[in-house]
């Protein structure tokens, strides 16, 4: 059974509600552009594309084997379908979040948050390194049960369809009920924020139902808008520098190390890890921010 590819399809569509986006942000104030950070997106999105389709064979090889010592049958079952899809975003939210907790992950996935801004041109800055990682291997298991995995690739590409949407500042809040169960502009406003509330929250793909599950839900607050881009910031719009400047800052690192635990430290530990700590993690920000909060608490409490 062929099955379409679903971003293939949904090119045109993405082009032309970017234009869409400009035109309604020029109007209203809603939604930031600039031609360098676009343009670098845009490229990022082409080189993605052109990467994942000359990579392809490889994990295709790898699923086609696993997919020949399945458990199960399940074919192309109507079933099968929503039960893949389900069970794909349940991967893909642990993709995503080891993608920020593991810094080899997070050399791959950095790029897509580079920008600082955060409209429909940011979905398309996808990373180039993502088959380098070995982290798609998590998807294997799901072959091994019996998907099927074109049938894997469609409900991925679906889910990757699902998430162009969400990147935008024009839609604010969705119904109550759709923001409770799925993924929205504003739960993924928080995801890309460097705020220290909002720093590695919301993972989902499609289904919020996850962050809430496993304890990294954080809402959008009014009072706390999100500030986008990295922690430190890049100054360029170079494709290869957002590209590939986290696995060279790896490797730098690499050239420093004194002992095997430094390697491992450097190498799989959180981002922002360091032996002498004269560098900061996520973890090490929020516990600053929630610190420093706790303090100026205590102090209005003794000026009153």
């Amino acid at each position: 059974m062929d099955l379409p590819n679903p971003v293939a399809y949904a090119i045109p569509v993405f082009i032309l509600l970017l234009a869409v986006e400009i035109i309604a942000g020029r109007r209203t104030g809603r939604a930031r552009y600039t031609l360098k950070d676009a343009s670098a997106s845009l490229t990022m999105g082409l080189g993605y594309v052109i990467i994942a389709t000359l990579l392809a064979g490889v994990f295709g090889t790898v699923y086609a084997l696993t997919y020949e010592h399945r458990l199960f049958d399940f074919g192309f079952a109507w079933w099968a379908f929503p039960a893949a899809f389900l069970l794909d975003d349940f991967l893909y939210y642990w993709w995503h979040r080891w993608s920020h907790e593991v810094r080899w992950f997070w050399a791959n996935h950095v790029g897509h948050h580079s920008s600082r801004h955060y409209n429909l041109s940011t979905a398309l800055r996808q990373p180039w390194t993502s088959t380098f990682t070995g982290l798609l291997f998590l998807w294997v298991p799901m072959v091994w049960l019996g998907f099927h995995p074109l049938l894997i690739a469609f409900v991925g590409g679906l889910n990757l369809v699902y998430q162009f949407w969400i990147h935008t500042e024009m839609i604010r809040r969705m119904p109550r009920w759709f923001e409770a169960v799925f993924n929205t502009p504003s739960h993924h406003r928080v995801h890309h924020a460097t705020n220290p509330r909002y720093i590695d929250a919301n993972y989902a793909g499609v289904f919020i139902i996850w962050d809430r599950l496993f304890g990294t839900f954080v809402a959008e607050r009014d009072d706390d808008p999100c500030t986008y881009g990295i922690i430190k910031n890049l100054k360029s719009h170079n494709p290869l520098v957002i590209a590939f400047h986290e696995w060279a800052a790896i490797f730098r690192d690499w050239f420093g190390v004194r002992s095997a635990r430094e390697w491992w430290g450097y190498t799989f530990g959180p981002p922002g890890w360091s032996p002498d700590g004269s560098r900061m993690t996520s973890a090490q920000l929020k516990e600053e921010w929630r610190r420093d909060g706790a303090e100026n608490n205590a102090g209005q409490g003794n000026a009153v």
